[in-house]
């Protein structure tokens, strides 16, 4: 809403009293990611987010990205022991060697899909026929048969951390499915 101070904006209930998670839903949450790379760091942030709160994962956001050099795949993919060694020792990090040791494979995993011609950004989209799917604003969705979906595909194509709660969530936050409420700001209509 042109020219309304952001502190007034009506949002979504989950992102209001924190600055930080009212700046995300503002600016991240729901917008539609078409990058390949940035969906893939998306998606393993919201594997590390996993039985903990989504500001914990935000907080801790820019160590994350320095501990895994910037989310590349490529330098990713080639993590070893040591590497999981220091980053088990960082505490700006979630220190699971599980969830660490997924993110490299996952690495590995969207290496593979680049490296046979499949294009990341244009497998996770086909799930939603390239357009974002438009939720009702009144229900609070943890998955789908879209996430159900692609979830089983993405498993098949060696992610871990990837079932359909968390890729529903991440494709919330990607813009694959606008689930902002009613009252929200950002609600687009259908």
């Amino acid at each position: 809403m042109p020219g309304m101070p952001r502190a007034e904006l009506s949002r979504c209930r989950w992102a209001q009293g924190d600055p930080l998670l009212a700046a995300y839903h503002d600016d991240e949450w729901g917008v539609p990611e078409r990058d390949p790379r940035a969906l893939w760091e998306k998606l393993m942030l919201d594997g590390f987010q996993a039985g903990l709160a989504w500001i914990t994962i935000l907080r801790k956001r820019d160590a994350f990205r320095a501990a895994f050099a910037g989310f590349d795949p490529d330098t990713v993919a080639r993590f070893g022991e040591t590497d999981i060694a220091t980053m088990l020792g960082n505490a700006g990090i979630v220190r699971s060697r599980a969830k660490i040791a997924a993110t490299i494979g996952n690495a590995r995993a969207y290496l593979a899909m680049r490296d046979a011609g499949e294009d990341f950004a244009g497998f996770v989209w086909s799930f939603v026929d390239g357009a974002p799917v438009i939720g009702d604003g009144a229900k609070a969705l943890t998955r789908s048969p879209a996430s159900e979906a692609l979830s089983v595909a993405l498993k098949q194509r060696g992610f871990k951390f990837v079932g359909p709660v968390i890729v529903y969530a991440w494709m919330q936050a990607c813009g694959l499915v606008d689930d902002h409420e009613t009252c929200c700001f950002r609600r687009t209509e259908p």
